[in-house]
């Protein structure tokens, strides 16, 4: 089966990945610069904040929101104890680890001593045999759970994190104090003693070859190494090539960490055409063709390091058509987008993420080839599983994914369905656990997510329908608006109220809600204005309320406030002349002081003319209140006004008193 493997980096932009079988893609991936990825990259980080409640602590490690680090993958080094304590939490992990590895080959020993067993059963025991990881000793380690994580990692403690989940929605990124260095045939784990082995998805024949071929390599007693799919047919010195650069790499980044300041980049994962390269190049693989001369620069060198000897298999594009054009895949890619699918039997699959699970729905559509309905839906439930398996590894989902498939009445037909999705789940590399088909004909399964999903990367929430894909209808957000209204309308004080929709909006409300607007009484004491905008979304409106009354109290103040100021400044150009004239020489002083004598002088003639008209007003005032004793008053009278008009009515009797 020819394979080959196409890769479009004619943007720097965006760079896609695929792998091509017989014309159809198996494997996509999409790397871009405006959404960068953060897995597998190490970390040297600082611990922001501690949380008892979660059992977890907050770590700052250069991104703009904080990862999530579980207590339990937390490297016992990292621990503030005792030496000794520290010493015997390991040794206890180590020594569980080694009798649980003595119990594994006792029962593979028992288990291989049954002859009636075939190779699908030998295949079941290899995937059964459990190589314990140090982070799971420990977590069941009795030693490791009497430690409070508040008691154990300190706020602002430096730690080297490797980032295993990437953000998602409002959750930080997962992250790990247990680092993994992946290579082509092996994964180095420089922190994790005795817990290394074997891919579960090699055969058990070569198993035992594969393990003394590890052995043979002398590995530290701190480190430990899995071997890779990938690596299950091939020699020691392949093997023992891929490792030796592994150690080289771990070697880069304890450097590069001594030398620099948390929070920091140490190590960055691999480029995505050099992770392409590592992880999915086979023996069935033909050729590797890159668009882009940078990209094929960076391939071509990779490949050098990695296997000198298929250099020959990367080629440059030279044709003038895009490539995946040429290669007729492009509407392949775009109707993976798409959350309908269609099967070749007529029936088709609608696939549609949500916040908790993925649903994945089985239609019969226009299948209507056999005579009775079991066969129908037997055969089109058996082509959906083939094809959600596939689209579930194109597009990456994961999480909980619910499959509804059409109801079948036999029972040895849902175990037929079954045993198809789970071999077609078999080449896809992520962990995935599938269940049983229900009663109600749904089938729960779960898969690991390994990197986002196509429509994460490609996509983003719509300003309209804000992610819903449901907008209002006219007539139900005429209604929403005119109740807003009516509630304003009904206070007490007076309002100014300014309405801002879209053309449409305002056109229906104007034909068919006009009496509301043209009622008088509602809008008696409020002023409505009312704004028509382009640029205002369908499903959205705006209403602005400001109270009349308190704009002018304000006016009022800000005015006061104004006058205030003013005499303030006056004052302090006063003070600062007083400043100026003490700072000058003695013979300006005396011209001062004669200039202040001339205007004490004027001042004192000032005062006693005020006092002396202030005398005449007061003995005017008294006459006039005489006056007004003998007068009498009348009922209709008005209260006594102000001063000024009390003098002002003093002064008209005041005229004609003397011929009373």
């Amino acid at each position: 089966m020819k394979k080959s493997i196409l890769v479009d980096a004619a943007h720097s932009e965006e760079t896609r990945v695929l792998v091509l079988s017989e014309n159809i893609i198996e494997e996509l991936d999409f790397e871009s610069t405006t959404k960068a990825q953060h897995k597998g990259n190490i970390y040297l980080a600082k611990v922001s904040r501690v949380e008892p409640s979660l059992r977890a602590a907050f770590v700052d490690y250069g991104n703009d929101r904080h990862g999530f680090l579980p207590f339990s993958e937390i490297h016992p080094d990292y621990f503030q104890i005792p030496v000794s304590d520290k010493e015997r939490l390991i040794e206890s992990t180590l020594n569980k680890s080694n009798m649980k590895q003595e119990i594994g080959i006792d029962l593979n020993t028992k288990k291989k001593l049954k002859s009636s067993k075939s190779e699908n059963d030998e295949e079941e025991i290899s995937f059964n045999e459990q190589l314990n990881l140090k982070q799971a000793s420990i977590r069941r380690s009795k030693l490791y759970s009497k430690y409070k994580i508040q008691e154990v990692i300190k706020r602002r403690q430096i730690l080297l994190i490797q980032v295993t989940k990437e953000e998602r929605g409002n959750k930080g990124a997962a992250l790990t104090t247990f680092l993994s260095l992946a290579g082509r045939y092996c994964v180095l784990m420089p922190n994790s003693a005795n817990s290394g082995g074997i891919s579960k998805k090699i055969p058990f024949k070569t198993r035992k070859k594969m393990r003394d071929i590890i052995n043979a390599i002398n590995i530290p007693v701190e480190m430990s190494m899995i071997l890779r799919t990938a690596g299950s047919l091939k020699t020691k010195t392949e093997i023992k090539r891929d490792y030796d650069n592994l150690i080289k790499l771990w070697n880069e980044i304890k450097n590069k960490t001594m030398k620099s300041i948390a929070p920091i980049l140490v190590h960055q994962e691999n480029h995505i055409i050099k992770r392409v390269i590592r992880d999915y190049f086979s023996n069935e693989l033909s050729e590797i063709v890159i668009e882009g001369d940078e990209a094929f620069k960076l391939g071509k060198s990779f490949m050098k390091t990695l296997m000198p000897s298929k250099v020959k298999l990367i080629k440059k594009f030279k044709e003038s058509l895009p490539i995946f054009n040429f290669y007729d895949v492009e509407k392949q890619i775009n109707h993976i987008f798409q959350p309908e699918v269609q099967l070749k039997s007529g029936g088709s699959i609608v696939i549609s993420p949500t916040e908790a699970l993925v649903s994945i729905d089985v239609n019969s559509g226009r299948s209507t080839t056999e005579r009775d309905i079991e066969p129908t839906a037997v055969k089109t439930n058996l082509e959906a599983a083939k094809e959600i398996a596939r689209q579930l590894k194109l597009r990456d989902l994961g999480g909980l994914i619910v499959i509804d498939f059409i109801d079948m009445n036999i029972r040895k037909n849902n175990y037929l369905v079954e045993n198809v999705l789970k071999n077609s789940v078999k080449f896809d590399r992520a962990k995935i656990q599938i269940g049983r088909i229900s009663s109600f004909g749904l089938l729960e399964m779960s898969r690991q997510r390994m990197k986002p999903s196509l429509l994460e990367l490609n996509f983003k929430v719509c300003n309209v329908c804000e992610g819903t894909g449901l907008v209002r209808s006219i007539e139900s957000q005429s209604l929403q608006l005119i109740r807003n209204l009516d509630l304003i309308l009904k206070s007490p004080q007076r309002k100014e109220i300014k309405l801002e929709l879209n053309s449409e909006l305002s056109e229906y409300l104007l034909n068919n809600k006009y009496h509301f607007f043209a009622n008088s009484n509602s809008f008696d004491n409020h002023l409505l204005t009312i704004k028509v905008g382009k640029n205002i979304n369908e499903n959205k409106f705006s209403i602005t309320v400001n109270n009349l009354e308190e704009e002018k109290t304000e006016e009022k103040k800000v005015e006061a406030n104004l006058f205030h100021e003013k005499k303030e400044k006056t004052n302090k150009r006063s003070y600062t002349k007083k400043k100026i004239t003490k700072n000058k020489d003695n013979g300006d002083k005396e011209k001062t002081l004669k200039r202040k004598t001339k205007e004490d002088s004027n001042k004192i003639k000032q005062t006693e003319r005020n006092k002396s008209s202030s005398k005449s007003k007061k003995q005017e005032y008294q006459k006039t209140n005489s006056v007004k004793a003998k007068v009498k008053k009348k009922p209709s009278q008005k209260p006594k006004k102000e001063k000024s008009n009390a003098t002002n009515s003093s002064l008209e009797v005041k005229k004609g008193w003397w011929k009373k």
